[in-house]
């Protein structure tokens, strides 16, 4: 197996991560499962102003505890929207601390946890999802949160367990069902990663994460005839998908075909010549093939491109 695991893992995460943005169904989410509180307001500004501000200017209005609250919890929306994301983490504390007990501070919570992973801080992600779940405990959003937070600090049997929450309460749940169906092949339960990714493709048979999902789930399963059939496939409905070439040189890489491999590979750097991934299988099948020099070459450009080069130690060693 040459190919780089995290290329997936990564490519998941900007899908669902960065790009989630179904704010008003969202915060509706939280607030019906926090109390039966009226919703009028929240279309007047969700359209505009996404999660952050409807949530919050709800919670402005609902509130009976005084102005302090709102003007705090606006004030880290402003922040946040500014990315001064260190003043929008006080500024979601401060009215916290104000009345720690507000059922809405599931809101708060979850937005507290949104600035921190922005700001990579993880572990504390985690910590305020977990406020929040408190508040409201089958929020999916929040557990779909808090999961991302979990996998980001390598804690996947926790995250593990909040997607199955997610998918105790809507089975049809694409995030959860592709993200536990990537759990589950890191675990080699091949069988049950296999049957989240084939639920999820019928109901969204052209999901691009669901099929390469599916593709290395079957590589990494011992099969290459079919996975490199579904990769094919990919790439002939995605012919300027560099990512796609360099999985199908990885399969081919497996199956020992490896000129086949490299001319992937020059593919993919013509598609995109800053694709770090392909430097590195390319590195690697230049060192088995006791190509050392071009290997060293391939690996110096990876590393160049990002790729650590405490990762490549061993790899480099062998190019002497």
């Amino acid at each position: 197996m040459f190919f780089p695991a995290f290329l997936l893992y990564r490519f998941y995460f900007y899908i669902f991560v960065i790009k989630r943005c179904d704010m008003p169904k969202i915060a509706k989410q939280i607030l019906d499962l926090i109390g039966n509180i009226p919703l009028m307001e929240l279309s007047a500004y969700s359209l505009k102003y996404g999660l952050f501000f409807c949530v919050l200017t709800i919670v402005g209005i609902l509130n009976a505890n005084g102005q302090s609250y709102y003007d705090l919890s606006e004030k880290g929306v402003s922040c946040f929207e500014k990315d001064s994301l260190e003043q929008a983490e006080n500024y979601f504390r401060q009215a916290l601390k104000l009345d720690p007990t507000n059922a809405h501070n599931a809101l708060l919570f979850s937005n507290l946890g949104m600035v921190q992973q922005k700001m990579n801080k993880h572990a504390e992600a985690v910590e305020s999802y977990s406020y929040a779940l408190n508040f409201a405990p089958i929020a999916v959003p929040i557990l779909l949160n808090r999961a991302s937070a979990y996998m980001n600090i390598g804690q996947n049997d926790n995250a593990y367990l909040d997607y199955c929450q997610v998918l105790d309460v809507d089975k049809d749940n694409i995030e959860a069902l592709l993200m536990r169906a990537y759990i589950y092949t890191q675990r080699k339960d091949f069988k049950a990663g296999r049957a989240d990714y084939e639920k999820l493709l019928k109901i969204e048979p052209t999901n691009y994460t669901a099929r390469l999902g599916l593709i290395t789930l079957n590589q990494k399963d011992g099969k290459l005839n079919e996975a490199l059939e579904g990769i094919t496939m990919m790439i002939t409905e995605n012919p300027k998908d560099a990512t796609l070439y360099i999985a199908r040189a990885d399969i081919e890489c497996d199956l020992d075909k490896k000129d086949m491999a490299l001319i992937d590979l020059d593919e993919a750097l013509r598609l995109n010549d800053s694709a770090s991934e392909a430097y590195l299988l390319r590195g690697q099948i230049f060192l088995s093939q006791k190509k050392k020099y071009l290997a060293k070459l391939s690996f110096d450009k990876a590393i160049s491109l990002g790729i650590s080069a405490s990762d490549l130690q061993d790899l480099i060693k062998e190019c002497k």
